[in-house]
């Protein structure tokens, strides 16, 4: 099960330099001019979470096996992308197939980097991304209309409820909204399958100088009023700093980090934020070769969850046997929380709750 994030945002604001930071690699090209990512770069993380290091201590595990993200690195889109400008078209087909989009906006000065719109105002310049997502999220779905009309007016069902669904949608667009203040309750996957841009969620990530790392600064600020009203989260990172904390190893890192103020690194957060961001939850599996985080989303029943693992384990699910993150550790293992009456058997509808420990009983 893959999930990914596109980076996107101007040119010269750091996207290319975060996503070198986020995987750690060179592969990326970070400069300053425009369109110097010529083609979407991929890298997937790790998603830190301390849990596991605990249930790899208590399972006397031989290895650890963290869940991880997709990253994907866009070009920088500049107005008039959605009519083609720059390499418009290009790149707006890569966010299409994102889950989520981050939002990458420079709030630092500095003479030496260029900005496309001569000043920094990240406000400004996440109205024009998301005004480029909006016009190309207009012109697909006005494309696609006449020819669900012909079929609506053979009585079609399917093209009449596809017409349902992007009618308010398209009242949206054509106001200045974006897809997701008008996705009908319920049709929420039909949507999806319409690769609409602005129908993905949104975080912003405020890129500032060093010296405003752990507090912000006026540009944030600004930022983060913005997304309350849209009700979309905000991460505070330096990508410069960034690229630096990433090469480091942990304990020099950590001391590298409380030098500045801050208790994690920025990208932590990132990509903590994006975990959420995609409405995902962790599930954990312990035994003596591994510990390993499943990723599932949120609400996703035990028989999907296994399935995860592996098709078979979906096919042929029995049970699951259950342990609370907590009541693992509070019992040292799997024989304390099963001494203890912590250990539950849980069936077919049980909907796997974050953290939880379990252990799959299936015949195929």
């Amino acid at each position: 099960m893959g999930f990914n994030c596109g980076i996107v945002g101007l040119p010269n604001v750091g996207k290319s330099t975060l996503f070198n930071a986020l995987t750690a690699t060179a592969t990326a090209q970070a400069a300053n001019y425009p369109f110097c990512t010529i083609e979407p770069n991929v890298g997937r993380v790790a998603v830190p979470d301390p849990r596991l290091d605990k249930l790899v201590v208590i399972g006397k595990s031989q290895r650890e096996v963290p869940t991880s993200l997709e990253f994907v690195d866009i070009a920088g889109l500049v107005r008039g992308a959605s009519r083609g400008e720059g390499l418009g078209n290009q790149f707006l087909a890569n966010i299409r197939e994102v889950d989520a989009i981050i939002h990458v906006l420079r709030c630092f000065e500095d003479d030496d980097i260029t900005h496309v719109e001569g000043g920094v105002d990240p406000v400004r310049d996440a109205e024009i991304i998301e005004t480029e997502l909006m016009l190309a999220d207009l012109d697909s779905l006005e494309k696609r209309l006449p020819a669900l009309e012909k079929r609506a007016r053979n009585r079609d069902g399917e093209a009449m409820a596809q017409i349902e669904v992007m009618t308010p949608i398209l009242t949206a667009l054509r106001e200045g909204r974006s897809a997701r203040t008008a996705i009908p309750a319920g049709e929420e996957e039909t949507v999806r399958r319409l690769q609409l841009m602005t129908s993905k969620p949104v975080l912003y990530v405020c890129n500032v100088d060093e010296d405003s790392a752990a507090t912000g600064n006026a540009f944030s600020e600004k930022v983060k009023a913005r997304a309350a009203a849209e009700g979309a989260a905000v991460v505070i990172v330096s990508a410069a700093i960034e690229a630096e904390v990433s090469q480091l190893e942990n304990e020099e890192r950590r001391e590298f980090l409380e030098g500045l103020g801050l208790s994690d690194s920025g990208l932590d957060r990132v990509i903590a934020a994006g975990y959420k961001l995609l409405g995902l939850s962790t599930y954990f599996t312990v035994g003596p070769k591994e510990a390993r985080a499943w990723t599932i989303t949120v609400g996703t029943k035990a028989p999907q969850a296994a399935a995860v693992i592996h098709n078979d384990f979906e096919r042929g699910f029995i049970a699951c046997e259950t342990i609370a993150f907590d009541d693992y550790v509070r019992y040292n293992g799997e024989a304390g929380a099963k001494e203890a009456g912590r250990l539950r058997v849980e069936g077919r509808d049980y909907v796997v709750q974050d953290g939880d420990v379990l252990l799959f009983r299936f015949n195929v």
